[in-house]
């Protein structure tokens, strides 16, 4: 397959992309503590009992949008988002004030009720919906079908760790529904960078 010049030039954008955003963590956010479950327990998470479609009603009725977080013990991703990137005030202050944040544990076992109303455990539903690597975010949609999974049904399902400007602008690519035009995240990001 031949790369086209615009192909390669967004290849090396995003190549660029990390260093060129990345700030020093700023001490005004603290690394949040372990919970018992051995996830860290920022305070925009939203304990909840984790029935999605009430999840995704209590979001919209609060004016935000929902975000499922899933984490496991001893992940080092994990950590290095908690540590580096979430501590970041613009990044913390998105989550805690447009985001409802919804964490799920790959190995739990806390029943998980999906769109569709089916119900299983933490563990199984993230086999369910093709998780398999942490951490993991799952963003919803503002409505959903009465059918579907929630991996179905997310607009963006983000595997992996990035830094803080690809998460910034993931968590700003969302809220403006980029997901609805035609610009590509990844080109969204070259563009950001560009313009930036």
């Amino acid at each position: 397959m031949i790369a086209t010049r615009r192909t390669l030039l967004t290849g090396l954008a995003l190549t660029l992309a990390a260093p060129a955003l990345i700030r020093p963590a700023r001490a005004d956010e603290a690394v949040p503590p372990l919970g018992e479950d051995g996830l860290h327990k920022p305070d925009w998470i939203v304990e909840t009992f984790r029935d999605m479609r009430d999840d995704l009603d209590e979001a919209r009725a609060n004016g935000k949008r929902l975000l499922i977080m899933v984490e496991q013990r001893g992940c080092i991703y994990c950590t290095r988002m908690h540590e580096h990137v979430f501590t970041d005030d613009a990044i913390a202050r998105t989550l805690r004030e447009d985001y409802m944040v919804v964490q799920m544990n790959l190995f739990g076992d806390i029943p998980v009720t999906d769109f569709d109303g089916e119900e299983l455990g933490e563990r199984d539903m993230m086999r369910r919906w093709g998780v398999v690597f942490t951490p993991t975010m799952l963003f919803m949609p503002e409505e959903v079908p009465e059918s579907g999974t929630a991996a179905q049904n997310a607009v963006m399902m983000m595997p992996g760790a990035f830094e803080r400007g690809t998460t910034g602008l993931m968590l700003r690519w969302v809220l403006e529904r980029g997901y609805e035009g035609d610009e590509h995240f990844q080109h969204y990001v070259a563009r950001m960078l560009n313009e930036g």
